[in-house]
């Protein structure tokens, strides 16, 4: 058996996947979406399938929600996996 697979099997059997999904997410939305914009996002949170980010600029907020579709794509793209199938900005 791989590592890899050895890591798989213990976060399976010990329900963790759901609590390195939310940090992967986190990680993933830092690392996709620049420096810039993780200067302005305040709060991540992974809640189910659907992504909370809250900002701290109105502007942004409101630039970001015109391409949600394209960065959901973008995310999940990088997660390796469908995660995230909403997108809610605050």
């Amino acid at each position: 058996m791989k590592l890899s697979e050895a890591l798989q099997n213990f976060v399976s059997t010990n329900k963790l996947q759901t609590g390195l999904d939310k940090v992967n997410a986190r990680d993933v939305w830092n690392q996709e979406m620049g420096p810039a914009i993780e200067k302005y996002t305040t709060a991540i949170k992974l809640d189910g399938s659907t992504l909370y980010v809250q900002l701290s600029s109105s502007v942004l907020r409101e630039e970001l929600s015109y391409g949600k579709e394209k960065i959901i794509n973008r995310l999940n793209e990088a997660l390796g996996k469908v995660l995230i199938t909403k997108l809610v900005l605050r």
